[in-house]
């Protein structure tokens, strides 16, 4: 088993610590908020004082951060990358930019080694082990970081470092395009007399069926419309994608769309509130009400 370092407890990493240290890791845990760091604690982590601690003599240091400018905040300017021991490796779960995980590649210590890991899958799969890692980085470092990484759900291996992230950032341009979407069908079938569940089922079981329909459309009925990732959030990775864009030799259209839906909802209801608020915003539009009886479990608790 590896002694793990994992520095960032919200939402996502402090499930993934969790299930690490019950894997029978020994995980080292940090975040600045000290009830994140209580429960991680209470899930069978150690505690570490600061992110320099965890990094200190760890086999592999895992980092879950919101955005880039916190991975550049902890590793560089707080001094955690050169903290690292010959041997190690820093695993990034962090959704991040490409060329900003390979430029600090270059600034590891001599004998530390870099893998860049973002996770798709939402709160649930942190919980219960189901998410999809992406991973990026040499097949040595994947030969060692994938055993551990398979405890957290399914590792796919994506290629050099970097790739990880690219891939990451094409799954979730595919789910803005389809949560950007599923509010103007739902407006479509109720503006023409079909019920929102009669709707609800008939795109389950047909073309239209996605992630988005099985597990976001929840939210959107419940009236909450997921908390637990925000605008804010997803303007990032939407940022992110972008630049991506900015490489392939021709328009992407909805993707431009889904990156303008996106903006236009938190220019509305600010860049604090659920993701599928892109939703309301044509929920509101238009006059309807997308709530529909049910057990609506939000699915960070299932």
């Amino acid at each position: 088993m590896e002694t793990v370092g994992f520095i960032g407890l919200g939402n996502m990493g402090g499930p993934m610590a969790a299930r690490l240290a019950a894997g029978g890791h020994d995980v080292i845990a940090y975040d600045l908020n000290p009830e994140a760091l209580e429960r991680a604690e209470a899930a069978g982590c150690r505690r570490a004082s600061s992110g320099l601690e965890c990094a200190h003599g760890v086999d592999l240091l895992m980092t879950s951060l919101p955005r880039p400018d916190h991975v550049q905040s902890v590793m560089i300017d707080g001094g955690v990358l050169t903290a690292l021991s010959a041997g190690s490796i820093w695993v990034d779960l962090t959704t991040n930019r490409k060329e900003f995980v390979i430029e600090l590649a270059a600034q590891a210590p001599e004998g530390v080694h870099v893998v860049d890991s973002p996770v798709t899958g939402a709160v649930d799969g942190a919980r219960n082990g189901t998410l999809t890692l992406f991973a990026g980085g040499s097949n040595d470092d994947l030969d060692r970081v994938v055993p551990v990484l398979e405890q957290l759900g399914r590792a796919i291996r994506c290629g050099p470092l970097g790739t990880g992230n690219v891939t990451k950032l094409v799954t979730n341009q595919l789910w803005f395009i389809h949560a950007a979407s599923i509010g103007e069908g739902f407006a479509l079938g109720m503006a023409n007399g079909v019920e929102l569940s009669v709707l609800w089922d008939a795109i389950k079981d047909s073309v239209g069926d996605s992630f988005v329909a099985r597990h976001d459309a929840p939210s959107i009925f419940a009236g909450h419309y997921d908390p637990s990732f925000t605008l804010d959030l997803c303007m990032k990775d939407l940022g992110l994608t972008m630049e991506l864009a900015n490489n392939v030799g021709t328009d992407l259209p909805m993707t431009e769309q889904a990156n303008a839906t996106f903006a236009r909802a938190t220019g509305r209801y600010g860049e604090n509130v659920g993701e599928l608020h892109v939703a309301k915003r044509i929920e509101d539009d238009a006059q309807l009400s997308f709530r529909l009886d049910g057990d609506w479990v939000p699915h960070w608790e299932a």
